[in-house]
């Protein structure tokens, strides 16, 4: 089982390289993204919401124009006493200041609140070259999906709509994942430009 995290009201996923990244071994994916890290604690505490601890992340996702897969160091960041619009308006920030094309949000709601469209699944046991080889394997789930992320620790971390977690489940069952062990939490997804 994965272990229990304190109550976070929402999540920010972002990262400061602008490059596309196809070469598993390039030297971008082996930063720490500290100096990031404070950066953008500063900017989350600036805009009157509370940061978080933050994870450092190695994702893997589908470019449909290079037709491969991408690589990216970023960081999840937790935040909490924050409305909707201040999430959205850290992400643009964050955007605009990173050259960023958009920046993840997610915020964590009941599974039947109006505003639910996604879900945040976390799962042990996947490193990075498990999740390439699934994507590459599954064509329907890297168009659909089109990624996702591990922790350092080996947790997948995807966020996927709502109207998909048949599909994502069955993505993380090919990852040879027991979906038992999985945390599946609802929320709100919005990809911030």
């Amino acid at each position: 089982m994965l272990p229990a995290r304190a109550a976070v009201q929402a999540e920010i996923f972002a990262t400061n390289n602008t490059g596309q990244i196809t070469d598993p071994a390039d030297p971008r994916l082996r930063t720490r993204l500290i100096r990031f890290d404070r950066e953008v604690r500063d900017v989350i505490r600036s805009h009157h919401a509370r940061a978080g601890s933050s994870r450092l992340l190695d994702g893997v996702f589908w470019s449909s124009e290079l037709k491969k897969t991408t690589y990216e160091r970023s960081r999840e960041f937790d935040v909490n006493r924050v409305s909707a619009d201040g999430l959205h308006h850290i992400a643009g920030v964050l955007a605009k200041q990173y050259h960023q094309e958009s920046v993840l949000t997610f915020r964590y709601l009941p599974r039947t609140a109006a505003d639910t469209n996604a879900v945040d699944i976390e799962a042990p046991g996947v490193d990075a070259r498990r999740l390439h080889d699934a994507l590459v394997a599954d064509p329907v789930a890297r168009d659909r999906l089109g990624g996702g992320s591990v922790t350092t620790c080996g947790r997948l971390v995807l966020i996927a709509p709502l109207d998909d977690l048949a599909l994502a489940r069955k993505f993380v069952a090919g990852l040879g994942v027991d979906w038992a062990t999985a945390r599946v939490r609802y929320g709100a997804e919005e990809f911030v430009s």
